[in-house]
């Protein structure tokens, strides 16, 4: 057992105007299973590069262990190669058979080593990458989000095995995952960092009490305020009005006055504004106590959203459906029949390769997106004249330029995607970033926020949860489960899927 000490940590990136960290201060067991929580940009994966000694940074960092990062960067030459050619390359001294052993803990055989990385599915090559990763001794494993793009299966086998793992950091936003394989948590609130026992469930569980606390105590010192600044109001009044009359009076009125009397109203009124001065110190002290009590409140705001209905009850319906690729044989989706009606919200649910993408693609094409040419056909697949999709494609690939350049080239309004984004926990400064820069994240949030704001009769998702952080995907399932709209979508992630969808289409 050796520690992790961080002390008074601070750092921004060169050009940058704003601290990822700033004095930050905590310590980590590296026997712990550690789940690493927080808002899209907060800084995790940055955090973990610190850790590599990736970045120079203000304050200390001190650790008696190594540290291994995943995933792993894999060029396109290792690609094109078999795993157990570049093991050596990702990982110096990493033996085979200790992969193999790993391997078989994830249910997977040992030929996959000796197949093409490429040719092997996205759930293969994260095992592969998993049994890499924790083939070694004595390190303190890093794991960033290795459940994205991963279908139901992959993510069970993943989740199960990190289970019996230990010494890591996980960085995920899959909730099911950080149950059941973390026993401690380490969250980036908005102003502080905190190292807590337990998993996500009892952290989200102590957050809710501890928000409810804060707010219970910030009405009470709102109360507070607003007594004392009355208060102050009227002894400052009578300060006021008793200055005023220091100076001159009506011998006739004021009988029983004389002009020694005027230091006596100064003393008097000299007392009554140092009151005035206290009750201010009093506001002061409870608005900074205030402001204390609500610096880690994860306020999220409701989203918003304008479906359109179509006058056709049933604007999508398919018979005896298949679909494949012109040039490959055979067809990817078989005999596939279903419905969707207006205010549905269907989960397109299948393993990978299943052919849930292309299924959404021959929706697409249908609808009039010409960007699918090279899919085949056969059966029936019928969309209702008219209809307007919103569409969110999984690749974020091609997303770069300034946000202004984005709205213009989509016909999007920028205030109102702006207005968006802020709800979805952006900070102002990101709007003056280029796209590029963005974090993974974020990238979701911006095509989420731009599928919002468009008025459509279908939304049309595929996979739009990958790198979306825990609260946001609290915020969009409040949303769809409040507006209704007719949805077509795939998610990987199980516990928004059984909240979110009215119907699944199992492939």
């Amino acid at each position: 057992m050796s520690l992790i000490n961080v002390d008074s940590l601070t750092f921004c990136y060169e050009g940058s105007f704003d601290n990822i960290f700033e004095n930050v201060s905590f310590s980590v067991d590296t026997n712990w299973k550690l789940g690493f929580i927080g808002r899209n940009g907060k800084g995790k994966t940055t955090f973990l590069e610190l850790l590599m000694g990736k970045h120079d940074c203000k304050g200390a960092v001190s650790a008696s262990t190594v540290f291994e990062y995943f995933p792993y960067r894999l060029s396109a030459q290792q690609y094109a190669r078999t795993a157990a050619e570049f093991l050596d390359e990702i990982k110096p001294g990493c033996e085979s058979w200790r992969v193999m052993s790993e391997l078989a803990k994830l249910g997977e055989e040992a030929d996959i080593l000796f197949r093409p990385f490429e040719t092997l599915s996205p759930g293969e090559q994260t095992k592969v990458l998993l049994a890499v990763l924790f083939s070694g001794e004595n390190e303190f494993l890093l794991i960033d989000e290795p459940t994205n793009h991963l279908d139901s299966d992959a993510r069970s086998k993943v989740r199960e095995y990190l289970s019996h793992k230990k010494g890591f950091i996980l960085v995920s936003h899959d909730r099911d995952l950080l149950d059941a394989c973390t026993d401690h948590v380490l969250v980036l609130n908005r102003k502080t960092v905190e190292v807590q026992n337990g998993n996500f469930s009892s952290w989200w569980e102590n957050k809710q009490r501890k928000d409810s606390f804060a707010l219970a105590e910030n009405e009470k010192h709102k109360k507070e305020i607003k007594k004392l600044r009355r208060a102050a109001k009227r002894t400052a009044d009578w300060a006021d009005k008793s200055e005023s009359t220091k100076i001159g009076f009506d011998p006739v009125k004021e009988h029983d006055r004389c002009i020694s009397s005027r230091s006596f109203i100064g003393a008097k009124t000299k007392k009554m504004q140092s009151r005035v001065k206290q009750m201010q110190k009093r506001i002061d002290r409870e608005i900074e106590q205030k402001e204390d009590l609500l610096c880690d409140l994860e306020k999220t705001d409701d989203l918003k959203l304008t479906p359109l209905v179509h006058y056709k009850s049933t604007p999508v319906c398919a018979r005896e459906l298949c679909l494949g690729y012109k040039g490959a044989e055979g067809f990817v989706v078989n005999g596939l029949s279903f419905e969707v009606r207006n205010g549905e919200r269907i989960a397109v649910h299948g393993s990978n390769g299943s052919g849930k993408s292309t299924l959404i693609r021959a929706i697409l094409r249908s609808c009039g997106y010409d960007r699918f040419p090279t899919l085949k056909q056969q059966g029936t697949l019928e969309t209702a004249s008219g209809l307007t999709v919103s569409y969110i494609s999984q690749d974020t690939s091609d997303l770069k330029g300034s946000i202004p350049v984005f709205c213009e080239s989509r016909g999007l309004d920028m205030s109102l995607l702006c207005s968006v984004l802020r709800r979805l926990g952006f900070e102002r400064v990101q709007f003056e970033k280029d796209i590029g820069e963005f974090s993974q994240g974020q990238k979701k949030k911006l095509l989420i926020a731009s599928s919002l704001i468009t008025p459509a009769h279908l939304y049309i998702w595929d996979e739009p949860l990958n790198y979306i952080d825990i609260f946001s995907r609290m915020q969009i399932e409040k949303l769809l489960l409040e507006y209704r709209p007719t949805m077509l979508f795939v998610e990987h992630d199980e516990a928004f899927r059984k909240k979110i969808a009215t119907q699944i289409i199992e492939l």
